[in-house]
């Protein structure tokens, strides 16, 4: 496995090696001493999940303000244009964005710590998307940061208008969300 750091260094891509020939292929998809050494982070994961999207299918942008997670996520089937954006007011890249293609033809892997904001945009007919997280879901501390904001600026590929949940549609902008210190 590779790691390959982006704009934002605490966000990292991972590549496994992948192992192929004429019957399929095999690649480790998570080993707990190799992340630890590729991004230097000793977090524990304590859930799986996993979803599946239609095209133009644009989740997010969330986050939870206490309890943060930290999301190792993946593409199994399908494309996703997969955005990560810091929400930690003491950094150096507060508000500001990766956006990385996740496919499972490249069976890439995208590590998002704890304090950034998280969100796709389905960009095939469908998608299934599978994440670790490292705490649990507490729908009570979950916050959503809108994702067109334009002090933001992501670069969206989008085909169209994106579909939204209802709560991703109201969400508010990077001055009016809480943020982490």
């Amino acid at each position: 496995m590779e790691a390959i750091r982006t704009t934002i260094p605490d966000v990292v891509i991972l590549e496994p090696r992948v192992f192929g020939d004429d019957r399929g292929f095999f690649f480790e998809s998570f080993n707990e001493q190799k992340f630890r050494t590729l991004t230097g982070v000793a977090l524990p994961f304590v859930q799986d999940n996993h979803s599946k999207s239609s095209k133009s299918v644009l989740r997010g942008l969330h986050y939870q303000i206490q309890r943060p997670q930290g999301k190792l996520v993946r593409v199994v089937s399908g494309a996703v244009f997969d955005v990560a954006v810091d929400m930690r007011k003491s950094s150096t890249t507060f508000g500001k964005w990766v956006g990385v293609h996740l496919s499972a033809e490249n069976q890439r892997q995208l590590w998002i710590p704890p304090g950034f904001a998280h969100g796709f945009l389905v960009t095939s007919d469908s998608a299934e998307f599978l994440y670790k997280t490292t705490d649990y879901w507490a729908p009570e501390h979950e916050r959503a940061l809108r994702w067109d904001d334009p002090t933001i600026g992501i670069d969206w590929p989008l085909m169209g208008v994106p579909q939204l949940s209802g709560k991703d549609s109201q969400a508010p902008l990077l001055a009016e969300a809480e943020t982490f210190e």
